[in-house]
C-alpha cells in the first residue's frame, strides 16, 4: 500500500510542476522605445519607463519588477521599477523612472527583466521571470 501512494504522490507532484513550469513559460512581455529622446553621448537621462505588454502572467501574481540591463556593458545600473499589475497586462508609459539606453558609439543590446511575485518587497514569492531584448538606437 506504501508504494502505490508514494507513487501516486510522486506522480502529482511531477505533474504540478510540469503545469507550473508551463505556466512560467507562458509569461512573456514586449516593449518598444517609441517616445524615447535620442541619446548617444553614454550620459543616460532619467527617463519614464517604455510601455509594456504583459502577457500569461503566473496565478498569484500581484507585482512585476521591472531591470533594464545594456548586456554590451552589464555592470551600468540602469534600474527600473515595481508595478501592480492589472488584468490587462499593460503598463504605461510613465509607471517608473530609469536610466535610459544612451551608447557612447554604435548600437548596444538592452534587455528588460521582468520578475512575477506574489507582493512587493522582500517578503514576495518569486512567480515568473520574462525577458525581452531591443537594439538601441534601432
Amino acid at each position: 500500500m506504501f508504494r502505490i501512494v508514494s507513487k501516486t504522490a510522486l506522480i502529482a507532484v511531477a505533474v504540478a510542476s510540469l503545469a507550473g513550469a508551463a505556466q512560467a513559460a507562458d509569461f512573456k512581455i514586449s516593449f518598444t522605445w517609441d517616445g524615447l529622446k535620442l541619446c548617444t553621448s553614454g550620459s543616460p537621462n532619467v527617463v519614464p519607463n517604455p510601455a509594456f505588454v504583459v502577457k500569461g502572467l503566473p496565478a498569484g501574481t500581484q507585482v512585476v519588477q521591472f531591470r533594464l540591463v545594456d548586456l554590451d556593458v552589464p555592470g551600468y545600473d540602469h534600474g527600473g521599477g515595481a508595478v501592480a499589475m492589472t488584468k490587462d497586462g499593460k503598463v504605461p508609459s510613465g509607471a517608473f523612472r530609469y536610466k535610459s539606453p544612451c551608447p557612447p558609439n554604435g548600437k548596444h543590446t538592452y534587455e528588460w527583466t521582468a520578475v512575477a511575485k506574489s507582493k512587493k518587497g522582500f517578503g514576495g514569492k518569486k512567480l515568473g521571470t520574462a525577458k525581452a531584448r531591443r537594439k538601441y538606437p534601432e
